[in-house]
């Protein structure tokens, strides 16, 4: 049953008011947080409220967005209760007070007794016994940090593995990457680390980076300005929700022209185009057809094969003559030797991928044709998961920067950039990772970058390590390969519980050799940060709670760099901190222990946590990169990050400031629209490297499972539910209808399998199984299939292959498997509707 009502409390005119990034998505929405006694609330008139809305007569269209979910009553630590509304930011650039499905019920995801959120994590837990029990921070720091301490001691750093996010948003941030980071790679210094979403501690953009171009590189007014805008692996209504609505579509639908006109006069300019890369027609293109169908093309490719396609286009637009010959000769290296590498006929690109070549010939004709002499098109290249998580990254990546480069398509033409479009906020600063001494697993060939990293899971699965900790991540449900990763996991920390359920009035420091015997036979101690007590529980002896945005002082940077501060409004429920401050207890912790030992020269690895707020986390860490005498740093704020202060944040609002930072003007930080204006790249001669990225077929174990198992499983996000569902699993309103994970498939494969609308249907190949409720879609091709990710019930990841590109990004979007009806649900056929999710059907 819903906890709302159908009455919303206005917020009196006296509330408080601060500044919040929204929790989710990468392109970061700003909210006003309004709170004040619970047992008070404002008026109808416009003097009476603090949004100054006249409520005694209807409001215009969209004078603001406000619902019982944008509201909930929360307890401060005093006691005190207050009302909360968190309502968008029509003054924000970014959202122009447009909210999204889940930034819309932030409120609601904050913590109530009898709310929504009411399973939070509140004190740290320690399974004591053959039960989980609440403890105090001090024991289990104690027992935390003795085991670092310990295994640090006896066996070295690579025997505690990791897995941590790197990103802003909820469960991240500059402070808590800091914070994190600080401690794991400066403290403790193990390379045994992998990212929440990859299983090494690797990035998802190396193939952009290396080239010296950053992913986040254009302002979302860019997709305004383009002619053309690609949208390659990627959906952009259901993860970018206003991003696509408050800057795609206007162009689409002709609305920047006259923008477009100003910045670019004597150019040729009109409504633009769109260009979709994607083997399933998804509901941003069925919702830009419906507006514009003429200006929309879908290149449907076949999956994994978008390496091809681009390769094919390089070919064919330099043999037209349609590339920009001056800035190739002038602004980069390489691409001479690339256009000879990735050489690839139309007929032949359009037999891999699937597209017909008048399709590919009118998408290059549309992005770089000139459109009058010396007038190239203004064509922006967004990608997203299905390439990051497609086949082959790194060298898919460069075939499409190759086009890229080629048409001038980056840098310091507005309307243009080689983007991605994002999952998380960014928020990255942490000293550098401390690489290990050699390759896990090991290579039987070279591999000229980033060869030296540690694929975690197989670690895990081969027995090795003592010590993993899950840090803000659910991996069990979001990596590939997570059935084995699961079985291993559990198996072996099942072992730890055993023995401490046989100990008996055993002290921390006891309790760490009881422990420490137990992983010598095979054994894994688990440690476990978050907010909710996931599916890690399962596996995990010690859970530290953590907070949220708005509990905390907390910044991020969005898709377009832009930095904000979300102001603390409410404490954090019953103990929990967050992440940075929960890794300063634990190094300090670890310090005092090797202090009382008289080991300075290992107290002083973990010294410089004296932090009480947030601010302080972010004071050493993002605002001292570049400066004099601090040390190596990487960070996602620049060299100028130090510019940035609390204060400053709190006057720039919702709009904060894109980085980098140029400078200070008074009480005002300006930044940077894009981040390479003047076409200086990020290599040592300022220069773009393009390296060759000739297609070369399906990773190995893809191509096993596409050659034995009929149904490609694609997967990928539904609109509604944010990441590992970790809020999602609670609220009725998305398990009523999504009960489980929902796998679409075409109704004609449906009928085959014997499988009706809601029926359970298991989904099997050499690597897991998983199960998901069946969900008819007309526009699914037949023998694919397309499941939500990251459900707490029917983990799609169990049936991914253990495929990764050299440097271990994983080919999450490519498996096959073989599917199954198991039985109907009855209450399902009753209540849960199976309608297309597509626009105009």
């Amino acid at each position: 049953m819903s906890q709302f009502k159908d009455r919303v409390a206005l917020p009196p005119a006296d509330a408080q008011k601060t500044n919040l990034t929204c929790h989710f998505c990468i392109v970061g929405c700003g909210y006003h947080a309004y709170t004040w006694d619970a047992d008070r609330e404002g008026g109808r008139a416009p003097h009476q409220n603090a949004l100054g809305l006249d409520f005694r007569k209807q409001l215009p269209p969209f004078a603001t967005i406000m619902t019982p979910a944008m509201t909930n009553v929360l307890t401060d630590k005093n006691g005190k209760r207050k009302a909360v509304m968190i309502v968008p930011d029509k003054a924000c650039v970014v959202n122009q007070g447009l909210s999204s499905t889940r930034g819309g019920k932030m409120a609601s995801y904050f913590y109530n007794a009898d709310g929504l959120a009411k399973e939070r994590l509140l004190h740290p837990r320690v399974y004591y016994g053959d039960q989980w029990m609440d403890t105090s921070w001090d024991y289990a720091s104690q027992v935390y940090g003795g085991m670092v301490k310990k295994i640090l001691d006896e066996d070295g750093p690579d025997e505690i593995a990791v897995a941590m996010f790197d990103h802003g948003g909820a469960g991240g941030g500059f402070e808590n990457t800091w914070g994190t980071g600080k401690l794991i790679f400066t403290g403790i210094q193990t390379p045994t680390v992998r990212i929440h979403n990859r299983p090494a501690y690797n990035s998802e953009c190396f193939g952009n980076r290396d080239m010296g171009i950053f992913e986040l590189n254009n302002s979302y007014e860019d997709a305004e300005l383009a002619d053309v805008i690609w949208s390659i692996g990627n959906n952009p209504y259901e993860n970018q929700t206003n991003y696509f609505l408050v800057h795609w579509l206007p162009n689409l639908q002709g609305g920047t022209v006259d923008k477009k006109k100003k910045m670019f006069p004597g150019e040729p300019v009109g409504p633009g185009k769109f260009i979709f890369v994607d083997p399933r027609r998804n509901p941003s293109i069925s919702i830009c057809e419906d507006l514009a169908k003429d200006q929309v093309l879908h290149l449907a490719i076949n999956p994994g094969s978008d390496g091809a396609l681009f390769n094919g286009l390089l070919t064919y637009i330099v043999d037209q003559g349609w590339i920009n010959k001056d800035f190739i000769a002038n602004h980069t290296e390489g691409f001479e030797a690339a256009v000879k590498a990735n050489a690839m006929s139309l007929d032949e690109c359009s037999r891999i991928t699937g597209v017909p070549v008048a399709q590919i010939k009118q998408a290059a004709e549309w992005s770089y044709k000139p459109k009058a002499p010396g007038k190239q098109p203004r064509t922006m290249h967004a990608f997203e998961k299905g390439i990051i998580w497609g086949n082959n990254n790194y060298v898919t990546e460069q075939a499409i920067g190759a086009v890229v480069v080629a048409t001038h398509n980056v840098g310091s033409r507005r309307g243009t950039g080689w983007v991605r479009m994002g999952g998380h906020q960014e928020g990255y600063t942490r000293p550098p990772y401390p690489e290990p001494k050699s390759r896990y697993p090991a290579a039987d060939f070279p591999i000229p970058r980033h060869d030296k990293l540690i694929e975690v899971d197989t670690y895990l699965i081969n027995g090795k390590g003592k010590m993993m900790t899950f840090w803000a991540c659910n991996t069990f449900q979001t990596t590939n390969n997570a059935q084995a990763l699961r079985e291993a996991v559990i198996r072996r920390s099942q072992i730890v519980k055993q023995a401490m359920g046989q100990a008996r009035g055993a002290t921390p420091k006891e309790m760490v050799d009881v422990i420490y015997k137990a992983t010598q036979k095979g054994g894994l101690f688990v440690g476990m940060m978050d907010i909710y007590p996931t599916m890690i529980a399962e596996a995990a002896h010690v859970m530290f709670p953590g907070a949220l945005p708005g509990e905390m002082n907390h910044t991020s940077m969005n898709g377009e760099r832009r930095l904000r501060l979300s102001e603390k409004f409410i404490d954090p429920p019953g103990e929990a901190l967050p992440d940075c401050l929960i890794a300063a207890r634990i190094a300090n912790t670890i310090r005092v222990m090797y202090e009382a030992e008289g080991n300075a020269k290992m107290a002083k690895r973990f010294e410089g946590f004296e932090w009480t707020t947030p601010e302080d986390a972010f004071n050493d860490g993002f605002r001292q990169v570049g400066r004099p005498g601090a040390p190596k740093i990487d960070s996602e704020g620049y060299a100028t990050g130090y510019m940035a202060t609390y204060a400053l944040l709190r006057k720039a609002g919702n709009n904060g400031v894109q980085m980098p930072i140029k400078q200070v003007d008074g009480d005002k930080l300006l930044g940077s629209p894009t981040l390479y204006p003047d076409d200086k790249f990020d290599t040592p001669n300022g220069k773009i490297q393009v390296f060759p990225a000739k297609w070369d077929g399906w990773l190995k174990q893809a191509a096993e499972v596409k050659a034995k198992y009929k149904f490609w499983i694609n997967n990928g996000r539904f609109n509604e539910v944010w990441q590992s569902w970790y809020n999602n699993q609670y609220d009725p309103f998305i398990m009523d209808r999504y009960p489980m994970a929902v796998i679409q498939m075409n109704p004609a494969d449906m009928a085959t399998l014997g499988v009706k609308p809601t029926d359970v249907v298991e989904i099997y190949n050499d690597y897991g199984t998983t199960m998901a409720m069946a969900y008819p879609e007309p526009t699914i091709k037949p023998n694919q299939s397309f499941v939500v990710f990251g459900a707490p019930k029917g983990v799609v990841g169990s049936v991914v292959t253990t495929a990764t590109d050299v440097h271990f990004l994983e080919y999450h979007k490519g498996t096959w498997a073989d599917i199954r009806r198991v039985g109907s649900m009855p209450d399902w056929q009753r209540t849960v509707s199976t309608k297309s999710r597509m626009y105009g059907v």
